[in-house]
């Protein structure tokens, strides 16, 4: 939940600045670092565990975490309390495949099913109070949002955010484009690690100032600074066994 304000994460460890050095950066007073786009083994294509998560999380000294996994909340769900014992917030999120790509719902109470039109899909989002957030709108490695239906969801005035730098992203160009039609279209701009395993916790986030809920997450986006660089490396092997998951 992110209904409480404070400060416990530690500071960034060495482990995680060798990563990924920008955390070494200082955060203004009353500002936050925010991914909003992780994975975690509900997603299907990630095996990253709960207790993963908790150590990348306290590692990389982050205080929100959005959850975004892939047609599944129940991860996040169950991660909140988790996280929120180590001060790290989380935001329930969905990342859902519509009929016109993919597009991720924030502050969700419950799951958005996959496979309807993007605009059905951005409604069914705001319906429960939550934001419609689009990730890696130009990047057609990872079933972005067809253009025309992203145009259309912004007329429809269905878009909160875009994200501007996902850390997966090899091209800069791609996010640089994002963050262009994130200005032309005056929409908040957002970043996170996209990660599929813990140790690209890290890689992207948003600075921003604390916030309380999804009105004021918003303001404080729009206030804040995108932070991160590319980062697409693979979980060293070695042998695993991971627990069932069902999605709901």
């Amino acid at each position: 939940s992110c209904q409480v304000r404070c400060r416990t994460v530690p500071q960034p460890q060495p482990a995680a600045i060798a990563r990924h050095p920008h955390l070494a950066q200082p955060l203004p007073a009353g500002w936050v670092r925010v991914d909003l786009h992780s994975h975690t083994m509900w997603s299907g294509d990630s095996t990253t565990t709960p207790e993963e998560i908790e150590e990348s999380v306290v590692e990389a000294g982050l205080d929100v975490l959005c959850i975004t996994d892939h047609h599944a909340i129940r991860g996040a769900r169950e991660l909140a309390p988790r996280l929120a014992a180590l001060g790290c917030r989380v935001i329930v999120g969905e990342e859902m495949r519509t009929h016109h790509g993919e597009i991720i719902g924030l502050f969700l109470s419950e799951r958005v099913p996959h496979g309807e039109p993007s605009i059905a899909a951005a409604q069914a989002i705001r319906a429960q109070g939550g934001l419609v957030y689009v990730p890696h709108p130009f990047d057609p490695t990872k079933r972005n949002l067809a253009e025309p239906a992203l145009e259309a969801l912004v007329r429809a005035g269905l878009v909160d955010a875009i994200e501007v730098l996902n850390a997966k992203t090899s091209l800069a160009s791609l996010n640089q484009r994002a963050a262009d039609f994130a200005a032309a279209n005056d929409l908040a701009a957002g970043a996170g690690s996209d990660g599929h395993v813990p140790h690209a916790l890290g890689a992207a986030y948003v600075e921003m100032p604390d916030f309380d809920g999804p009105g004021e997450f918003l303001r404080s986006l729009r206030a804040g600074r995108v932070v991160g660089h590319h980062w697409d490396e693979h979980r060293p092997w070695r042998p695993r066994i991971l627990p069932s998951v069902t999605v709901e």
